[in-house]
């Protein structure tokens, strides 16, 4: 009788491990729609997707990280630099949309290929290195930028107007539908990659034994150095997106994002039942924080409060990972 108590309570338990999150979403959805007129209104629902981009984006790169056993703090340090690039190309140097966007993506693939070398050259432990260079892209930026809001028509250090204006075809990369179009092509591309091909599995054996992988014959350290520079390239991508949809560069913009994005990507783990890093379950994670931060923001709950429903749900989402695993 014990027995079957204990095999019926494992089983309700393995049940909200798989379908936590999404019945957690439902019952939000639910509760938010009763509390205002306005939460399920068409409108509202493409507003939750076009917030939840940018941050999807963005712990995509840190889905990658995860599946190779790795973690990057540094995404929204990575994507401060290049909102601050791809606007000062075009506010500062007068340049075209491609030569913007391609040197922000540089910027970005020289950032993950310094934590890439640090962590598996150096071999400094990933959370310290990117904990590091987390500050060291963050005080870049700000030396860039000069501590300064980058915009159209601003004043330059000189007393002069700043002569580039920012492309229309730019400017519409972040709005609906495209910024909504673009996280989906950029899940459902890793989600491939990292699920039906050879050198996603391979990502998924060093993360899950990096040392079996190694005696198997993967070359573990190129695709470890693969994961950061991915890392740093899906971090760099929102930080264009969040550039042509704010068009202008705050200061440190990217950072706010990290919180989000790595609660995302850990909620992810456990979206049914996967156990690992994944696309899809990242991209359920992003419309749990949306959901929850939307409809707060309905019920008129402050601000400064968010963080503590942010941090109390991912916090639960990491206890339910790490119950699993033991």
């Amino acid at each position: 009788m014990e027995n079957k108590s204990k095999k019926s309570s494992f089983s309700l338990f393995d049940f909200l491990y798989k379908y936590g999150t999404l019945l957690t979403i439902v019952l939000l959805t639910i509760f938010f729609t009763f509390a205002s007129d306005r939460f399920m209104t068409q409108s509202n629902i493409i507003n939750i997707l076009r917030s939840i981009s940018i941050v999807t984006i963005i712990a995509i790169g840190i889905t990658i990280s995860l599946s190779v056993g790795g973690f990057d703090l540094s995404v929204g340090s990575v994507a401060s630099i290049s909102v601050a690039v791809v606007i000062s190309m075009f506010v500062w140097h007068e340049q075209n949309t491609f030569v913007a966007i391609v040197t922000a993506l540089a910027v970005g693939l020289i950032a993950g290929g310094i934590n890439a070398f640090m962590i598996v050259k150096i071999k400094v432990q990933d959370m310290l290195m990117t904990l590091a260079t987390m500050f060291i892209f963050q005080g870049i930026a700000l030396t860039y930028t000069k501590g300064a809001v980058i915009s159209q028509n601003m004043v330059m250090a000189n007393g002069e107007t700043a002569p580039g204006q920012i492309s229309a075809a730019f400017a519409k990369l972040g709005k609906a539908p495209w910024i909504i179009i673009i996280m989906l092509v950029v899940v459902a591309i890793v989600h491939v990659f990292l699920t039906y091909t050879k050198h996603g599995r391979y990502m998924y054996i060093i993360g899950g034994n990096m040392e079996a992988a190694r005696l198997s014959g993967i070359p573990v350290n190129r695709y470890r150095v693969i994961a950061y520079l991915l890392s740093a390239l899906f971090a760099s991508i929102g930080g264009i997106i969040l550039g042509s949809r704010v068009m202008t560069a705050e200061i440190n913009a990217g950072a706010p994002y990290l919180m989000d994005a790595v609660a995302a990507a850990y909620i992810g783990f456990s979206v049914g039942g996967s156990g690992k890093a994944n696309a899809i379950g990242t991209l359920v994670g992003a419309i749990l924080i949306g959901i929850l931060q939307n409809g707060l923001v309905m019920l008129s709950v402050p601000y400064y409060a968010m963080d503590i429903v942010k941090g109390t749900v991912l916090a639960f989402a990491l206890a339910l990972t790490y119950y699993k695993k033991h």
